[in-house]
């Protein structure tokens, strides 16, 4: 007999979703009522931080994100990681040359808990392009870990979706690129502040409406506004809040996508010898503007 050893070969097939647990309303709602332990306490831009702002955040997150990505970490990981910036951020003030730091050392506990197998201290250095020490992570961990009381199991957003799924009428061949669609939505409220203080089932059930509506999706006899109705009773949401919610994750997507194609513009029409085509299996170094807030 012989013995497959997949190290280093494709990514670990995950373990499918139990329908036991997920028609399990007992599961939803122990999800429910554990999430408002892991959210943020307070705006921490106006009570706790003195030098760390808004758009410090926002490419700090991105920077993450693209990490992230690019490691093809689970979908997980991201917001997680981000949950973790936000709890440390609300209860620590910060200064801003310390934010990359914290953003690897949260990327890195992230990994642990949902990864198979997890990013590493050495590969996390090079993506700041080595302007912190393997040291100073690890001392920045245990550190992090005091902060947030070694309580790193959050409810996250992500958590949600596989519950308001199984409870939507959906196509079956639709159901998982619903699924890819509100994943991406969950990603995208991460990198923005601005959704912070929402509830993570609220994130959840809004990304799920949005990504219905953006791809047109028949959910048998509901649409509009039945079908935020029922999106709403399934976690127990305000419907006029989800509709709001759902309304300001579109509007977030359609700002990125502009913001992604000027990007793209500016890029094009400067590009000299000095913006180099990135070589295949380079890494991603840090972007200027995360350097500019670690100096």
């Amino acid at each position: 007999m012989e013995l497959l050893c997949v190290e280093g070969g494709p990514r670990v097939p995950r373990a499918e979703r139990d329908p036991q647990l997920l028609g399990d309303r007992r599961v939803l709602q122990n999800l429910l009522s554990q999430e408002e332990r892991y959210s943020p306490r307070v705006s921490y831009f106006h009570c706790v931080q003195k030098e760390i702002k808004p758009y410090m955040r926002k490419m700090l997150a991105f920077w993450m994100l693209e990490v992230c990505e690019e490691q093809k970490c689970e979908e997980e990981v991201f917001p997680l990681a981000m949950n973790y910036v936000d709890r440390y951020l609300s209860s620590v003030p910060t200064q801003k040359n310390h934010l990359q730091l914290l953003g690897a050392v949260c990327m890195l506990l992230a990994s642990k808990l949902r990864e198979t197998m997890p990013l590493t201290v050495e590969k996390l250095c090079i993506y700041t392009d080595n302007s912190i020490t393997p040291q100073q992570l690890l001392d920045c961990e245990v550190l992090v870990l005091e902060k947030l009381k070694w309580d790193l199991v959050s409810v996250i957003a992500n958590d949600f979706l596989a519950h308001i799924l199984y409870r939507l009428p959906l196509p079956t061949d639709k159901v998982e690129l619903v699924k890819k669609h509100a994943q991406t939505f969950i990603a995208l409220c991460a990198t923005d502040y601005t959704f912070a203080m929402y509830p993570p089932s609220m994130i959840a059930t809004g990304s799920i409406g949005a990504a219905i509506h953006g791809l047109s999706v028949s959910a048998n006899s509901f649409s509009g506004e039945a079908l935020t109705e029922l999106l709403a009773s399934i976690t127990g949401t305000e419907v006029d809040c989800l509709k709001a919610c759902q309304e300001q994750i579109e509007a977030a997507l359609a700002e990125s996508l502009k913001q992604a194609s000027q990007s793209q513009q500016e890029y094009s029409s400067r590009k000299t010898p000095d913006y180099p085509a990135s070589q295949n299996g380079s890494m991603t170094s840090t972007p200027t503007d995360v350097t500019d807030i670690n100096l």
